[in-house]
């Protein structure tokens, strides 16, 4: 079965940091682009970081921007998002998802190939 699993979130205190894994079965990762995306309760899911399939390019949202950093390991078949000086507001299920090229844009929603089912991050004191 072709599957990612997000592992690494939990409860934080604000001004804490957290690091998110993103575990890649039944397919390697090193021909996809991949993406972090969250979703907060009541809000729509998204985009927080995507990295592309070599690790040249990044981005990310500029609510994240300076505190968070994406990076992978292809050898290991995972990706990683590090996430520093964490605010209340990044509270959200936190999803990986894997894109395959050709792509039209950096992780772009609507073109994910692969899911995976979250892991849930809250920070609060």
């Amino acid at each position: 079965q072709l599957q990612l699993v997000e592992s690494g979130g939990g409860l934080v205190q604000p001004g804490g940091s957290l690091r998110l894994s993103c575990a890649a079965s039944g397919f390697n990762i090193d021909s996809y682009y991949i993406g972090w995306f969250r979703q907060a309760p009541g809000k729509e899911r998204e985009g927080v970081s995507c990295i592309s399939s070599r690790g040249g390019s990044t981005n990310y949202a500029e609510s994240v921007k300076g505190r968070f950093t994406i990076s992978r390991d292809n050898a290991k078949n995972a990706v990683y998002l590090q996430m520093n000086s964490l605010k209340p507001e990044d509270t959200a299920v936190y999803y990986c998802a894997a894109d395959f090229p050709p792509v039209q844009a950096m992780c772009s929603y609507v073109a994910m190939d692969y899911w995976g089912e979250g892991t849930p991050v809250t920070v609060s004191s």
